[in-house]
């Protein structure tokens, strides 16, 4: 039994996921979540395959889901044929949190963490540390944490790495500037810690990202997976 993208919802609805892992589109992830709790709601994979019920993120990815059954029914080499007929990957790398928007949108009510947000988001690749943070306010670093956390479910140094992961991602999608000024921009320091943080959060390197989500315009060649 498979789902693609918001059918998990209808799945979830007839008690088929209950006590299950799943997947579905990242934005719908918490939706999921909230509406159905005893669903472990997966937001990355881009399909979750738990017991004989299969459930997929977007659109694209019910088609990483239909090859995956493919292979396993009638063998790899099937698979492959199959995905070199669709013109896409066997298996794409990376999951769904390359496509998603890493900051989540948040209105804050303490105006200690709008100001602190404003003043990140002005110059990411500034030196932020906690205590020139909690300077911005004139409060202690240890308070300032705790307004974080209780605001907006983060650290503020968590905070001020998201929003160098999303400088770098803008950068990256306009496609202009080599990898070392990139992570300089961003506020990575060197292209060995863009590549570690882009590894480690989205599951492919930022050259990868680059080639995936910069324009296509100029670019018309397929090549087959």
């Amino acid at each position: 039994m498979t789902s693609v993208c918001a059918g998990a919802f209808v799945l979830a609805a007839t008690g088929v996921l209950d006590g299950r892992r799943a997947a579905t589109h990242w934005e719908l992830a918490p939706d999921l979540a909230l509406a159905f709790p005893g669903i472990r709601v997966e937001s990355d994979p881009l399909f979750v395959r738990d017991g004989h019920v299969v459930t997929s993120a977007g659109v694209t990815a019910g088609i990483d889901l239909a090859l995956s059954l493919v292979e396993e029914e009638w063998g790899a080499e099937v698979a492959r044929s199959v995905a070199r007929q669709l013109v896409v990957f066997m298996a794409r790398p990376g999951g769904q949190a390359q496509f998603s928007t890493r900051l989540v949108p948040c209105q804050p009510q303490h105006p200690a963490v709008r100001r602190v947000l404003d003043h990140v988001s002005a110059d990411p690749s500034a030196e932020h540390t906690l205590d020139s943070l909690a300077a911005v306010n004139g409060m202690s670093a240890r308070h300032l944490g705790r307004l974080f956390r209780t605001e907006i479910g983060m650290s503020p140094g968590q905070y001020v790495e998201s929003s160098r992961v999303e400088a770098a991602q803008a950068l990256l999608e306009r496609g202009g500037g080599t990898m070392e000024e990139v992570a300089q921009q961003a506020g990575f320091g060197s292209s060995e810690s863009l590549r570690r943080i882009f590894q480690h959060t989205f599951g492919v390197s930022p050259t990868v990202y680059r080639a995936r989500f910069r324009s296509t315009a100029g670019s018309r060649r397929i090549v087959a997976a």
